[in-house]
This record gives structure tokens, C-alpha cells and sequence, in this order.
């Protein structure tokens, strides 16, 4: 976990608050030298906490949903409206934004402990690969099969890993977010203020669209003969859940406005290489797409062609075949344009190889 992201603890020298008899912080030395980790928060005491630079401009809900983990949110926005967490001494709404110097009191809570669980995933995926790094913004090349981040019945994933591999960061937070199965260029915010550039670029949608945000390329195999070198495709998308709970996306008028631009990279006998361009960033946008039009992504377990997903793993894939690429977009602090890329992973590469040597092409790219 990085130092300095959450909690500063009270020196013995600093002077009593007159609600909770517990003692304040003094000197911005002291706060920057007495930092304790998320697991922390006592489940016996009452903690106080005071805002950071890194912290500062977080709603209040989200900052403390982040250092509760484990905790049901209810109980979080429960103990919000009873006022039994206090800013500055005085009660808050959920959708306060935080300011640096801000204390806040955090009642008692019993926070759910899987720090070995963790850790152990996290040493296991500890060495993800680093495209780019600076003092703003730290880019990943993620491999397929891990989440971004632990939680959903997922015990790690790459944020665990990343502070177990930076353990000397003092802000590691994810400015995007890739699906577990898809691999490729992840952006991860090292400053709270290149965070909130980056998230605000994000929301702006695609450099090409209407948006001033980041030019972001997937590459995809697709099942069926994609005929268009160039498709724009514009189907509004709309979550629902499964009665298990799991969260699913479908095309419905009642949804939110999505835009991608597929262009033809290669095509075989039965299968498509396709580049996305993602104009709009909705949850599963591309895989939603390309199952509607007809051409589901080859071992999409979501939204897939089942019958042939079975047949994949024989044949050398067993995993989706998504990968996030290129991405080109400004830099959040200096505003140099940068270009990101990920060339396509060895075992997908094999597999198009393959494809090669068992199916005729008629279009494009050779492998």
C-alpha cells in the first residue's frame, strides 16, 4: 500500500480535541512523517484523519469507501448521515469535497481482512510490465486475466500489484479502467491532480469524436466475415443486472449514447481482425457492439458465441481476444502529446499465425 495515502496518527505532543479527547496534528513535517495503511482504521477506537495534497477534491463517500474496504457501503453512508463521521468537528454530507488540512473523526469500524490473500496475489502478478512512467501518470501493458483492481470476489489485482511493486509511491490510482479479460495500455494517475486531468479526459470521449479526450485503439478477433473497411457504429447501451447480480450491458434505446469506429485489419475464411476506436467510454462498449452487429469476440465469455468459445481452447486461444494498443491523448501536467503503444501479446499473435496456416485470407495484414 503507498505511504501517504491515507491516515496521518497523532504525535503525543499535539493537542487534545475537545469532542473525542483524542489528540490533533501539528506541523506539516509531522504529517508527512506518520502515515499507517487503509487496514488501519481501528475497529476498537475512534481515528482521525487529515487531508493531504493527494487527498484533497475526493468526495467524502469515496475516500472513505477506499479506506473501509471490506466494509458494506451501507454502513458507510449510514454512519455519513448519523454523523458519526465528523469533518473539521462537524457533521458533513456524503458529497463533501475534501480539502487539504480537512480532519476528519472515523468512528470504530470493523473492516473485513484478506491482507494475506492480497498479498499473495499481488507477489504472484508483482512484476506487471511498464510501458511509461514519470512523476504524473505510470502506464501498464496488462496482461490478460487480471482485474485492475481487487474486489467483486476478486482478492488482487493490478493496483494491489503495483504498491507491492512501488512501495515507495505515495499515490498510485487508476484513471481508466480495462475489463479483466482484455489486455493492454492502462493509465494509472500518480499525483491526485493528474488523476483528476486524466478522469475529466476520459469523460470527454474520443480525441477523433466530439470529445477533447484521449484516441484510444483496441484490436479484436470477431467470428464471421467483416465486410466494411471502415464502420462507424452508434447503438446506445444500457446496464441491467443478472438475477445472480451480475452486471450486464445490452442495446437499448433507453440507454447511453455509444460510439465505435471499427475499421477491417484482416480477414480470413471465418474469422475478422478488427481495429475499435472507442468515441464513448461505456462498460463492455466494444464487446456489446461487435455481439449485436453479429460478430461476437472470439472467447468472450460474456457475450460471446458459446459453442465456438469451447472449441478455442483447442486451437491455442483461451482467453478473449481484446487488446487496448494505442492511445494517444495529452499529458495530464505538461500537455505534450503522447503515444502510448502495446503491440499485440505473443499468444495472440500465434494464434492469428495459426489461423494463417488453417483458413485462406483474403484481406490484409499478413501473419
Amino acid at each position: 500500500m503507498p505511504a501517504g495515502k491515507c491516515v496521518a496518527i497523532a504525535k503525543e505532543s499535539a493537542p487534545l480535541d475537545g469532542l473525542t479527547g483524542h489528540r490533533l496534528f501539528q506541523s506539516e513535517t509531522q504529517i508527512k512523517s506518520s502515515i499507517f495503511k487503509m487496514a488501519e482504521v481501528s475497529k476498537s477506537s475512534v481515528t482521525q484523519a487529515i487531508i493531504s495534497e493527494d487527498e484533497q477534491g475526493q468526495r467524502l463517500d469515496n475516500f472513505l469507501l477506499k479506506i473501509c474496504k471490506g466494509v458494506p457501503k451501507s454502513h458507510v453512508y449510514r454512519i455519513v448521515r448519523s454523523g458519526e463521521i465528523r469533518v473539521n468537528s462537524k457533521r458533513a454530507e456524503a458529497s463533501y469535497r475534501l480539502q487539504i488540512g480537512d480532519v476528519l473523526r472515523i468512528p470504530p469500524i470493523r473492516i473485513a481482512q484478506r491482507e494475506a490473500e492480497i498479498v499473495a496475489g499481488a507477489e504472484f502478478k508483482a512484476e506487471l510490465p511498464i510501458i511509461y512512467e514519470d512523476e504524473a501518470i505510470l502506464v501498464v501493458d496488462k496482461p490478460s486475466g487480471i482485474a485492475v483492481h481487487g474486489g467483486s470476489g476478486v482478492s488482487f489485482g493490478v493496483i494491489e500489484a503495483l504498491r507491492r511493486q512501488r512501495p515507495q509511491a505515495r499515490f498510485l490510482e487508476l484513471a481508466h479502467r480495462l475489463d479483466r479479460e482484455t489486455s493492454g495500455i492502462l493509465l494509472v494517475g500518480k499525483k491526485r491532480s493528474a488523476l483528476t486531468v486524466l478522469h475529466d479526459m476520459f469523460r470527454e470521449g474520443g480525441a477523433n469524436g466530439n470529445g477533447r479526450g484521449a484516441d484510444k485503439r483496441y484490436l479484436l478477433l470477431v467470428k464471421g466475415r467483416w465486410m466494411d473497411p471502415v464502420r462507424s457504429v452508434k447503438l446506445p447501451l444500457l446496464k441491467y443486472l443478472l438475477d445472480s447480480g451480475e452486471r450486464r450491458v445490452r442495446v437499448s434505446d433507453e440507454g447511453k449514447a455509444s460510439h465505435t469506429v471499427f475499421r477491417l485489419v484482416a480477414r480470413w475464411e471465418q474469422f475478422s481482425l478488427l481495429e475499435a476506436e472507442l468515441r464513448s467510454g461505456r462498460t463492455h462498449q466494444i464487446r456489446v457492439h461487435c455481439a449485436h452487429l453479429g460478430y461476437p469476440i472470439a472467447g468472450d465469455e460474456k457475450y460471446g458465441d458459446f459453442p465456438l468459445n469451447k472449441l478455442l481452447p483447442r486451437e491455442g486461444l483461451k482467453r478473449m481476444f481484446l487488446h487496448a494498443w494505442k492511445m494517444q491523448f495529452p499529458h495530464p501536467t505538461s500537455g505534450t502529446g503522447m503515444a502510448l503503444e502495446a503491440p499485440l501479446p505473443p499468444v495472440l499473435v500465434a494464434y492469428l499465425q495459426k489461423l494463417s496456416l488453417t483458413e485462406k485470407q483474403d484481406y490484409g495484414q499478413k501473419f
